[in-house]
């Protein structure tokens, strides 16, 4: 059950539609002057070394948040991407990330934890809840928040996130906004999601919930999206679904260096009442995420609302 680690896959090109549509969220909600509740339900160590043994050997930040780096914000300008404005979704979420590196070079990847801390407002009363379970990512996480020096703003427990979140519903300010992004790494995680998010809507039916997914052949996957557009619809909720696929790459691996599978190539997002401007933010930002991530057959994109 603990075999998963995020450091693996930390920056790949699903933590970056993950975390640009995240503070794009939060962008929007903390707009209004009352307090606001986050809570990760599966927070993992909080903060990654880019280039530490395990994202160094899986290499799929190269896909992602380096690849992006590259292409909008080289350091010669000459061979940058051609795009002329940038999607303030990405800005965003390039200077977020850039926030961490102040030397220049993208050494720290900074998980959803430290994203949502860095949008907390002290003077509003904002609180952040992260739950980890893996014994391991546990006790980094309770470390690097405690670099943090953020008081009682922020509290981490090795708690199951699904049980967790239960005690946080509804927040006293009735404002929360719940990240539901497990890893999927056994097949019971996707009834849990479904189920944590049809008792979420009963206990607190206005909270913003964002359900991250793996794009992956398994019926299970497929199933999830489904599955929540019917518990938003019968909760009379709207909803907003993204995809980003990055597509196959090219097989061909170099010589004298481990071999790379294609690891996974596409993921989901499903947000349970976006605000209202999430769906134009993503609009621009994803054909621009497509057009720089994308590498080869089965790249593609999607955004989809109702309710």
């Amino acid at each position: 059950m603990f075999s998963y680690r995020h450091a693996f896959h930390a920056g790949n090109h699903a933590d970056v539609l993950k975390h640009a549509m995240l503070l794009g969220i939060l962008r929007h909600l903390t707009q209004k002057d009352s307090p606001l509740v986050v809570v990760d339900t599966h927070a993992g160590a909080g903060l990654y070394r880019l280039d530490g043994d395990y994202a160094g050997t899986s290499g799929e930040a190269s896909d992602g948040v380096v690849k992006l780096f590259a292409a909008l914000a080289p350091a010669d300008p000459t061979r940058g991407v051609a795009i002329k404005e940038i999607a303030p979704m990405l800005q965003d979420y390039m200077e977020t990330v850039a926030g961490f590196n102040p030397s220049g070079q993208l050494k720290i990847y900074p998980g959803s934890p430290f994203i949502v801390q860095t949008l907390l407002r002290e003077e509003a009363r904002d609180k952040l809840k992260l739950f980890e379970m893996h014994p391991t990512d546990s006790k980094a996480l309770a470390a690097n928040i405690a670099q943090l020096k953020a008081g009682r703003q922020v509290a981490a427990a090795r708690l199951d996130g699904f049980e967790g979140l239960k005690a946080f519903l509804p927040p006293p300010s009735r404002r929360a906004l719940v990240l539901i992004d497990p890893s999927y790494e056994i097949k019971s995680d996707y009834q849990k999601v479904s189920s944590c998010i049809q008792d979420s809507l009963k206990r607190f039916a206005t909270g913003t919930y964002a359900i991250w997914y793996p794009v992956i052949p398994r019926p299970e996957a497929h199933e999830l999206p489904r599955r929540l557009k019917t518990l938003a619809t019968q909760a009379g909720k709207p909803w907003l679904h993204a995809t980003l696929a990055i597509g196959q790459a090219d097989e061909r691996n170099v010589p004298g260096e481990p071999e790379r599978g294609q690891g996974l190539t596409a993921s989901g997002i499903f947000v349970i009442n976006p605000p209202h401007t999430l769906k134009p933010a993503l609009a621009a930002a994803l054909p621009q995420l497509l057009q720089v991530l994308g590498r080869g057959r089965g790249k593609g994109q999607t955004l989809e609302t109702g309710g």
